[in-house]
């Protein structure tokens, strides 16, 4: 067996299973989860009809590289969205099977473990693929810690010289999973400069790029890019490639599908790893895909319920813990100090007694450089619908209050 799987530690959802075995939830209360980041929102109409009415594509072997339709509609969603010059969609995009499998494949065909000491760089706390990916490239992760006092953001700048000298993989997810926080264009220079001074590959995952609340969009990596004049020249966007998918942008989970794009040369290796693993999209969803690629009206729509439930669930958690509307994202990032309990104790409690899960935030981070920068947090995935998730903030506070009495 290979040894680097005795590395990886168990999921974050495998740790809440283990936390809540023998605890009988109050029946009172029908279940609410605020713990899995799985849409709720109902699948728009028009997709399910594209997927439905392209079955006879079930007859066919798909290409890895995807339809030149598929790969020109994304193209022209990113030029929209991210106001980019022309993208080249035979060299520069690459749809995936939703960006959790590309996000793991692309430490595999990055990291050469012939090297001393190859490191992945990632965020701290994290989205729980990336630490699994370098371990299994023959890499060790080195985590960033989030900082409260930077908005969340992780502090580059703050990592030895010698650090970067055997990085070779940087993971950031920005929006972030589970801050909310956006990456400033500051970091991003620092960021380029450092990927070009090393030699780097950076990881951009962006699937919650279409989740905000206030009129900004959040910035993208290949925006910035072009921001800072990276956008052309014989290797455009180099060292920086970017994940996305439909699945929360769309309300399609279950559809797995998703894209990579950005250097032409990274796209090209990724395409060769790819082709050899047999990750090619089914011609119904690549048909789907369009479809949703192609339409804004209903992620507006998306948009408008998430700021909608935010907007009242935020100032009710705010009576009984510390916790602010984020930059991004569908998450609740929140500081529960003020309970008295810790994080897991939070947590259990709160299942057993309103029947009401959410995540422990230290199950989302690692221990570094002296903290782990998740212990006395909650994640809340506020991803179900208006009214569910605001009863899941009044039980909350109820539970919360009840603590004071007890």
């Amino acid at each position: 067996m290979n040894p680097h799987l005795d590395k990886l530690h168990p999921y974050p959802f495998e740790k809440l299973r283990q936390l809540f075995a023998g605890t009988t939830p109050n029946s009172d209360y029908p279940p609410i989860s605020l713990g899995i980041g799985e849409p709720k929102h109902p699948t728009p109409a028009f997709i399910q009809k594209a997927l439905s009415h392209n079955m006879q594509g079930l007859a066919n072997y798909p290409t890895t590289v995807g339809s030149d339709a598929l790969r020109s509609a994304i193209a022209h969603w990113l030029e929209h969205r991210y106001g980019l010059p022309p993208l080249d969609a035979a060299t520069q995009v690459l749809p995936v099977n939703g960006s959790r499998e590309a996000l793991f494949g692309i430490a595999h065909c990055v990291v050469d473990a012939s090297q001393p000491t190859p490191l992945v760089v990632c965020p701290n706390p994290f989205y729980q693929i990336y630490e699994g990916a370098a371990f299994l490239a023959g890499a060790e992760p080195y985590f960033v810690n989030s900082d409260p006092a930077r908005n969340f953001g992780c502090d580059y700048a703050s990592v030895p010289p010698e650090i970067w000298h055997h990085v070779q993989l940087l993971y950031l997810c920005s929006p972030g999973n589970p801050t909310g926080a956006t990456m400033p264009l500051d970091d991003w220079k620092l960021l380029f400069a450092l990927a070009d001074e090393h030699g780097f590959v950076i990881a951009a995952d962006e699937c919650y790029s279409e989740i905000y609340h206030t009129s900004n969009a959040p910035l993208g990596a290949l925006e910035a890019a072009h921001q800072l004049g990276r956008s052309g020249g014989a290797r455009p966007y180099a060292n920086l490639i970017v994940f996305s998918s439909l699945s929360k942008r769309s309300n399609v989970p279950g559809m797995r599908s998703g894209f990579v794009a950005g250097d032409p040369h990274i796209i090209k290796k990724f395409l060769l790893y790819r082709t050899y693993c047999g990750g090619a999209m089914a011609p119904p969803v690549q048909a789907a895909s369009i479809a949703a690629w192609g339409d804004e009206t209903h992620v507006q729509d998306n948009r408008a319920k998430y700021r909608e439930k935010f907007n009242l669930v935020t100032p009710l958690l705010q009576q009984v813990m510390d916790v602010a509307l984020p930059d991004a994202g569908f998450y609740l990032w929140a500081d529960m100090r003020r309970t008295g309990l810790t994080d897991t104790e939070f947590a259990r409690r709160l299942h057993v007694d309103y029947n009401v899960t959410v995540l422990p935030g230290s199950y989302l981070a690692r221990e570094a450089h002296g903290a782990n920068p998740g212990t006395n947090r909650i994640r809340m995935a506020l991803v179900a619908e208006v009214d569910e998730g605001v009863e899941a903030a009044q039980r909350i506070v109820q539970f919360c209050n009840a603590l004071k009495h007890s």
